[in-house]
């Protein structure tokens, strides 16, 4: 068995049950899978009901909708998506998502989002 611990910054393989979960309250938890410098991806888990609040960063963000449905704001539209979905977050754009039912978005960032490394 692999004892749980935080990605490393360009791990090459990384095993999901390898990397504890974060939890980010609310119903929301997360892992970050893998980053570099200029690329981080992060598996969240929502419970249903749960929200990612508002809020924007200045990197750009896709987030691949693995399951669930969820009702995504980006800016001034929304749309509900659900499992096999994507969408596009462009730099400093307002956004959130409401899980209508519980599911699973899959985040990619550039640049990698250092507030999500551990703090040492």
């Amino acid at each position: 068995m692999i004892s749980p611990m935080f990605v490393q910054k360009e791990q090459l393989f990384i095993a999901f049950d390898s990397i504890p979960w974060e939890d980010q309250g609310g119903g929301v938890r997360r892992k970050v899978m893998a980053y570099g410098d200029q690329l981080m991806a992060a598996y969240v888990e929502f419970a249903a009901g749960a929200v990612g609040a508002l809020h924007r960063h200045p990197h750009v963000q896709i987030t691949f909708v693995k399951d669930g449905a969820f009702r995504v704001h980006i800016g001034g539209e929304e749309r509900v998506l659900r499992g096999g979905d994507f969408y596009y977050i462009p730099s400093d754009v307002l956004h959130g998502a409401t899980a209508l039912e519980a599911g699973v978005l899959v985040d990619v960032f550039s640049p990698m989002r250092a507030e999500f490394l551990p703090k040492n």
